[in-house]
């Protein structure tokens, strides 16, 4: 993906050019109060405010039921807050409809960022928002000098966005969890090396 940068202010544009074709563009804020969004097509990324928290629930709730609870992955979540400024929202027309965020983590001796939940609402699969969604975070967890960024997932999906699989159990996490299944984007160099022991949130 090739990323254009104009600085200004109080913003940062970034001309993207993405797998899926033609350009979109995100205004990076330098000030707070001022959003960060990108448009592409009819559908706009937003970051993501507390105006979203009950359409991420349905959202959530639909794609993962009740059981999203006892997820390995919640459990950490449930820990502390998320980060506000690396969770995005997809909106049609207005319609929030789908969702993606990140959880601040200790991961071994790395500080990095836990991603998820990722959803979708099913009128809205397979065109590539989930996708787009996970590119958008972990660039912006990479701007924000994240380390590294870790999720709970199947390979075939995540692996050509840039994940790669942690070495076998060598994260403990508070709660079950499929060691065949825990990926990460690598930030820093030596990043394996540290993923060593136990994952819980950070601050």
């Amino acid at each position: 993906m090739k990323v254009d940068v104009f600085p200004g202010k109080p913003t940062t544009t970034l001309m993207l050019q993405t797998p899926l074709g033609g350009d979109a563009i995100i205004f990076l804020s330098r000030m707070p109060g001022f959003p960060m969004f990108m448009k592409k097509h009819d559908l706009v990324y937003l970051t993501e405010d507390t105006s979203h928290d009950a359409a991420i629930d349905i959202i959530n709730e639909e794609a993962f039921g009740p059981g999203r609870f006892a997820r390995a992955a919640a459990r950490i979540r449930e820990q502390g807050p998320h980060d506000l400024s690396l969770s995005f929202v997809c909106a049609d027309d207005g319609e929030t409809i789908a969702s993606v965020r990140m959880t601040p983590v200790m991961a071994g001796s790395i500080k990095g960022h836990l991603l998820g939940p990722l959803a979708v609402r099913p009128s809205h699969k397979n065109r590539g928002i989930g996708r787009e969604l996970v590119r958008i975070a972990v660039e912006a967890a990479r701007r924000k000098g994240s380390e590294c960024v870790i999720l709970v997932g199947d390979p075939p999906y995540y692996q050509p966005l840039g994940f790669e699989k942690v070495a076998y159990a060598a994260l403990t996490f508070p709660g079950p969890v499929d060691p065949n299944r825990v990926l990460v984007v690598p930030m820093i160099g030596d990043v394996h090396a540290g993923l060593k022991g136990d994952i819980h949130w950070r601050a």
